[in-house]
């Protein structure tokens, strides 16, 4: 089992933060009417696309996925569609209190980050995210320590 590095959940968390609205925690219904969305990856996935296309995307999400779903057993019953969405949230829901969807949600992204890093290098990855959120000061994002 591939566990996500203490480092890039903190990164996952900075990123979480910066797209959760102010008082609403992680992890609570969306507007587009699914039961969660992990809406930082919801962010991600136009850039991912763009750089790797929709299929490179959908398959890094799912591979993300299958090493989140070792460290938290629930999130299996969340699937990666054709489009790159994630589908079976509802079901994630039931199987999980509000705060163990925030911390599936953190595990995903440390884990999608973490392939980033491992595929297309520390710097890139860095300057992605930075491009995705510039308002966000990533202190102590480093991601060359955070994939070890």
């Amino acid at each position: 089992m591939s566990r996500a590095t203490p480092q890039m959940r903190a990164i996952a968390k900075q990123l979480i933060a910066c797209e959760t609205p102010a008082g609403t925690p992680a992890g609570t219904p969306a507007d587009r009417g699914d039961a969660v969305a992990f809406r930082t990856t919801d962010r991600l996935a136009p850039h991912l696309s763009t750089l790797m296309g929709r299929t490179g995307f959908q398959a890094l999400l799912a591979r993300a996925l299958v090493l989140a779903s070792a460290e938290l057993p629930w999130l299996a019953t969340i699937k990666v569609v054709a489009d790159g969405e994630l589908h079976g949230l509802t079901e994630a829901q039931a199987k999980a209190n509000l705060g163990g969807l925030a911390e599936g949600e953190v595990v995903l992204l440390a884990q999608l980050l973490g392939l980033l890093v491992a595929f297309i290098g520390p710097a890139l990855t860095a300057r992605l995210v930075g491009q995705i959120w510039p308002q966000l000061p990533l202190t102590g994002a480093d991601f060359d320590k955070a994939a070890t």
